[in-house]
């Protein structure tokens, strides 16, 4: 043999010892050659960190200066801020507040010794809304006109017993004792009034008038027109009508006129009349079937007849 073979033969024995040794020792690490890198920062990236750090560090202290700053401007405090107190009740404003954007609150109230007041650039807008979020009322103040959107309107007396005026889409109530009406012109109704009463202020007069349509004034058990210390009167431009179903007219008066009445013929059954129409002093006033007035010569037995001229052509 050579002597190459002879060094394999040796190396190739390994006793039975060697061998269990090295297969219990699993534990163990195999010599071998470790790479070490180095752990941490150096250089440029360090020296960016602790820039940034440092930055950081400064806006903390800006941020809380301008804290402090802010809380000693605006009075901050642990009820509330300035002139705005938080409390159970709510929130107190001292002075005057102005609000940007809506408001939403359940109740404004004033002090005891001053008024509530809200003011504006352009109105002042108060809305009513449920809970679906739906608009059911409306209060809008502006400088040309109060408008109000409600289902219905109500203004009662200031202890709140006594309704003074509603108004709704089919009545407007009023609920005082007297309603005057101050305006030179009076009060104008485009429609029907019901009423119990018109009665005018002590020393002036009462005036019922339509311009361009008719005047009717109707009630069910009757109508009665008075006055008591003045005159009356009523005018018309075509018919005046006086009419009851189921009653009478009275027209009660010391002294009752009724100028110019036409004057009607009288045909004397024997003969002609015994005055003239020069010498007649007294006459006889006489109803036409149709209702018109007239007057005909009085003589010992009346002297009225349907077949007169003015009933004729009436």
């Amino acid at each position: 043999m050579d002597q190459s073979t002879t060094l394999d033969i040796e190396a190739l024995k390994m006793t039975q010892e060697q061998y269990i040794l090295a297969s219990q020792s699993i534990h163990l690490q195999r010599p071998g050659c470790v790479a070490v890198y180095p752990v941490g920062l150096y250089g440029w990236r360090k020296r960016c960190l602790y820039f940034f750090l440092l930055l950081l560090l400064v806006i903390m202290i800006v941020n809380l200066a301008l804290t402090v700053w802010i809380i000693k401007v605006m009075n901050f405090t642990v009820n509330g801020m300035g002139d705005l107190q938080v409390s159970r009740d709510g929130i107190r404003l001292e002075g005057i507040s102005e609000f940007l954007l809506p408001l939403y609150v359940n109740e404004i109230q004033s002090r005891k010794d001053s008024p509530l007041v809200l003011r504006a650039e352009s109105n002042v807008t108060l809305n009513a809304r449920n809970s679906q979020g739906q608009l059911t009322g409306q209060l809008t103040v502006d400088a040309e006109a109060v408008e109000v959107q409600c289902q219905r309107l109500e203004v009662r007396s200031s202890n709140s017993e006594r309704l003074l005026f509603s108004a709704t889409e089919e009545q407007v109530s009023i609920g005082t004792d007297k309603l005057t009406v101050t305006g030179a012109e009076g009060a104008v109704f485009g429609h029907s009034v019901e009423t119990p009463l018109i009665q005018a202020v002590a020393s002036q007069d009462l005036k019922l008038e339509s311009p361009t349509r008719t005047l009717t004034m109707e009630a069910p058990r009757g109508v009665e027109v008075s006055a008591r210390t003045g005159g009356l009167k009523a005018l018309c431009r075509k018919d005046l009508h006086l009419q009851s179903t189921e009653g009478e007219i009275f027209l009660d008066a010391d002294a009752i006129r009724l100028e110019t009445l036409p004057l009607g013929t009288y045909a004397a059954s024997s003969g002609p009349s015994s005055s003239s129409p020069r010498t007649q002093k007294v006459y006889e006033v006489c109803v036409c079937p149709s209702g018109k007035l007239y007057l005909s010569p009085a003589e010992s037995s009346s002297t009225c007849q349907a077949v007169s001229n003015i009933c004729l052509w009436s």
